[in-house]
């Protein structure tokens, strides 16, 4: 462990991040998997932001705030597997103390924007669907611009916040963290002061990134729900449950692995589930959301395919 001594003991400057085996003759298969992993989150998710720059039909709110939620996926995956595959192909396990902050403050930034960036798709759905005479007012380009900005300041404050005030923690051995990315319950288990503040803030704060908006899109949906009931065209209401069912299902995996992580700090020691846990954040979200906003919806099909074809859109 490297440390340095100051007037109050030893300071950790470096942690060692054990990865998801510990034993090296698996590392290259890791490797292998979480650059494939990697290749197609990223492929996929540039694709659907290509398709909704080229392609008329996609130019709507909805797919406005779909094209940055995929520019998030993209940063969210590259702030941990990246360094991760670094360390795999170097034989290295350790991380500096400072990259370590680095790395946990924009998977926070970038997390915090697809909270709010989820909650203004189903705001959308909601005024497309139950206030379709004011839709194009109440969501027009000054509006979307204006959601997207407050979804990065109010992430940015909170990953600030949260980077700060760990930085205020002492950390004096034991090093080692059981996972592949530096976050918030490994270093808490680390530190060798008090958390109970810290733990404080990130209860408080999660109630304001992650409480609010779920009860937000909660809502929305209970309206969107009972406004589709009332469509009397068979096709009408499955075109509108086919569009809101692609976002819960990635609001509900986004949440639900969410809360699993930051909900339980008492537990003292990380298991298997907490790892699992940290790919789902990390690999599989990112990964699954451009296959499940395409699978149902034929314009970004349409759209995909003549990006991978190079066919121009028609007139």
């Amino acid at each position: 462990m490297q440390s340095k001594h100051t007037s109050n003991g030893t300071t950790v400057t470096e942690f060692i991040l054990l990865g998801l085996v510990e034993t090296p003759q698996l590392w290259p298969v890791v490797f292998i998997l979480f650059l494939l992993a990697y290749m197609i989150t990223v492929g996929g998710n540039l694709s659907i932001l290509a398709a909704v720059l080229v392609e008329p039909k996609l130019h709507t709110p909805m797919y406005f705030f779909l094209g940055n939620l995929s520019v998030m996926d993209v940063g969210c995956i590259s702030v941990t597997i990246p360094s991760m595959l670094v360390r795999l192909l170097a034989h290295k396990l350790t991380v500096p103390y400072g990259d370590c902050l680095t790395q946990l403050f924009f998977f926070h930034l970038l997390a915090g924007v697809d909270c709010f960036l989820l909650t203004a798709m189903a705001y959308d759905r909601f005024l497309a669907i139950c206030r379709p005479l004011t839709y194009s007012t109440r969501m027009n380009h000054s509006v979307q611009r204006i959601l997207v900005a407050s979804s990065w300041v109010c992430s940015f404050g909170n990953a600030l916040t949260h980077t700060v005030a760990i930085s205020t923690l002492h950390f004096c051995g034991p090093n080692v963290i059981d996972n592949f990315y530096c976050d918030l319950p490994q270093l808490f288990r680390l530190s060798c002061s008090s958390t109970q503040v810290n733990e404080m803030l990130l209860f408080a704060l999660s109630f304001l990134m992650a409480g609010a908006p779920m009860a937000l899109i909660f809502t929305s949906y209970i309206h969107v729900a009972a406004a589709v009931l009332r469509i009397r065209s068979a096709e009408g209401r499955k075109k509108a449950f086919s569009t809101c069912s692609s976002h819960l299902t990635v609001v509900a995996i986004f949440y639900g692995t969410g809360m699993f992580n930051y909900m339980r700090l008492g537990s003292i020691k990380l298991s298997d589930k907490d790892k699992a846990i940290g790919i789902f954040n990390t690999v599989i979200n990112p990964m699954l959301n451009p296959l499940i906003y395409s699978l149902r919806n034929p314009d970004v099909q349409a759209a995909l395919w003549r990006v991978l074809t190079g066919r121009r859109p028609a007139a």
